[in-house]
């Protein structure tokens, strides 16, 4: 793949553009500065967050392309491909660009806090749109950690207070996708009923004779949104993750088979269970008691 940038270190995109280099393990390019630049793809061996008032038209990101308004904002994490192949068309940008090498951060809280930080694995269809005072604060803290930066020599004190900084625009991230999760819109908010239809389908159109039992995968791809995004928003919305909600749906299928008169290896084979004894422990699991006593429960009245 000629045409993508490989991104290995935190400055090389900022190379690539031609902005100022502050450290060697941070990268940070004010795009205001910059005037038109061409598109490119990049595939990040860094971590990377976008704040910017504009995007490329219709870039790619993660699994698929999105349009993206005014005030928005994406990450994405070592080994993902983002951005927009070169067209020959050069295009102005307003906002921020932070790139950072794993190293930088190795031994500091983000390695610990980095399994909260689920939007480094978000698609772009799931930006995080910002209201103005977000990004202001957004703007505000990436000048802040280029002042740090470009204020003196380096040194462990300097890196300290750059590692700080990046952990609070982390954290700001994750406040504001819960403050949008918590806002919601229409795609949102019927999400759960979006995820039943995928199941129901699933086996409307016998999926599970072909790939066994649905899982939390699947069902993201179904909806175009990634695992991460959906479970978030989901467990804001219900308090459920995704699983559990698959859980709920695989046992009362299972309880509807089985009143309609299905045996137990019936039922295991009709969900999907590679055999009869893996439904009957996940059955047991999740509802106290195995399949055989639920049936006889059943014929008892």
């Amino acid at each position: 793949m000629n045409d993508v940038l490989n991104i290995d270190h935190a400055n090389d995109y900022v190379l690539h553009v031609g902005a100022p280099v502050w450290h060697p393990m941070v990268g940070l390019v004010h795009y205001d500065e910059l005037g038109a630049i061409g598109h490119k793809l990049i595939k990040l061996g860094v971590y990377a967050i976008f704040v910017q008032d504009n995007f490329p038209t219709d870039p790619t990101y993660g699994m698929g392309g999105y349009k993206i308004g005014e005030g928005a904002l994406t990450a994405a994490a070592p080994g993902q491909i983002i951005g927009k192949a070169d067209d020959g068309k050069r295009e102005e940008y307003h906002g921020w660009a932070l790139f950072f090498d794993v190293e930088l951060m190795h031994g500091t809280p983000f390695e610990h806090r980095l399994q909260d930080y689920h939007f480094f694995s978000y698609n772009v269809n799931e930006a995080l749109q910002m209201t103005d005072d977000e990004k202001q604060t957004m703007y505000r803290l990436m000048g802040e950690i280029r002042a740090v930066l470009s204020g003196g020599m380096r040194d462990d004190l300097r890196d300290r207070i750059v590692q700080d900084y990046i952990l609070l625009v982390c954290d700001y991230c994750r406040l504001f996708y819960q403050r949008q999760f918590a806002s919601g819109d229409r795609r949102q908010s019927d999400l759960q009923s979006r995820l039943l239809r995928v199941l129901n389908d699933y086996y409307e159109r016998r999926q599970q004779e072909r790939y066994g039992l649905p899982n939390v995968k699947y069902c993201a791809s179904q909806l175009c949104l990634s695992h991460s995004y959906l479970g978030d928003v989901l467990r804001s919305m219900t308090g459920d993750s995704p699983a559990r909600m698959i859980q709920r749906f695989l046992i009362d299928r299972a309880k509807s088979l089985m009143i309609s008169g299905m045996s137990v290896s019936q039922t295991a084979l009709e969900l999907g269970f590679e055999y009869p004894q893996h439904f009957t422990r996940y059955f047991k699991k999740h509802t106290g008691m195995p399949p055989s006593r639920y049936i006889a429960l059943l014929k008892n009245g």
